[in-house]
């Protein structure tokens, strides 16, 4: 079976992610269609609020974040894309990977809305 992919529209900007198929992922896939609005995050990365917390059950413990690595903070709830590379989190869940894009995302300093 081949990963979902999900395209996203900040403006009239276009990135594509390719899900990775987990139980997360999943679950994130069941609240499309949606409109979140992304904000900075340390410099690494663009975070924005699910309207629930994901199902995380079966979930590795954390993960280790490269440069596309698009993510679900168990936490807060936040959707996360990296734009930079960034260390292991704990809680941090592995969704998909941002395809294409990820350098336009990086690009924008000011709070945006993506269409999902």
């Amino acid at each position: 079976r081949r990963p979902p992919r999900s395209t996203l529209f900040p403006y009239t900007t276009l990135f594509r992610s390719k899900l990775n198929g987990t139980r997360a992922a999943e679950d994130f896939l069941s609240l499309l269609p949606l409109e979140l609005t992304c904000k900075d995050f340390n410099n690494t990365e663009k975070v924005a609020y699910l309207p629930r917390r994901l199902d995380t059950q079966g979930a590795p413990a954390g993960f280790d974040p490269q440069t596309g690595s698009f993510a679900y903070y168990a936490p807060w709830g936040n959707l996360a894309f990296f734009y930079r590379d960034y260390s292991y989190a704990n809680s941090l869940i592995e969704l998909g990977t941002v395809e294409s894009g990820i350098e336009k995302l990086a690009a924008f300093d000011n709070d945006f809305t993506i269409k999902l």
